[in-house]
């Protein structure tokens, strides 16, 4: 089986069992719906988890995992790394990509590596990288066809098009 990061449990959210999530897909409805499985990666292991329910509170996700609705059951999964099964995710379009794999890519403008994407963060109309520049700043970068020429996985590179401050 393959899988697919889309998240990390930040920590317990009230008594109940929810837990904070930190979510590394644009498909929060559709890798957390109800019902659904996910896998927790605990010590290098994939422990199936079931999604009891999820929701949205203070632009948080929320969720609770069927059979441990109890913060004295989930609290010791703190800091673990939420995956899906890849045959559970429906394929991108030409031009897609998932967060996990630009977070880590060199940036690079007319051939000179100019930083690194941090984090990917999901804006209301598009995402953004994060970039730490070479010179340790960090910057948010629109992830649009008239900012980025060209990304290529293989290379571990993204390519931005020379525009006037836009890093």
């Amino acid at each position: 089986m393959e899988y697919r990061l889309i998240g990390k449990i930040i920590k317990p959210f009230g008594l109940k069992g929810d837990v904070k999530i930190e979510t590394y897909t644009d498909f929060i409805d559709d890798r957390f719906k109800n019902g659904s499985s996910v896998y927790l990666d605990i010590n290098g292991f994939k422990k199936e988890f079931t999604v009891l329910r999820h929701r949205m509170h203070k632009n948080q996700l929320l969720v609770t995992f069927k059979d441990f609705e109890d913060i004295n059951m989930i609290e010791k999964y703190k800091g673990v790394e939420i995956f899906k099964n890849t045959d559970d995710i429906k394929p991108l379009k030409e031009g897609e990509y998932y967060f996990d794999e630009i977070i880590g890519l060199d940036i690079y403008i007319n051939g000179i590596k100019e930083g690194v994407v941090k984090d990917m963060e999901e804006g209301v109309i598009y995402n953004f990288m994060r970039i730490i520049k070479n010179d340790h700043k960090e910057v948010l970068v629109p992830f649009l066809d008239k900012f980025v020429q060209d990304v290529k996985l293989n290379e571990k590179r993204i390519d931005l098009y020379d525009i006037e401050g836009l890093i």
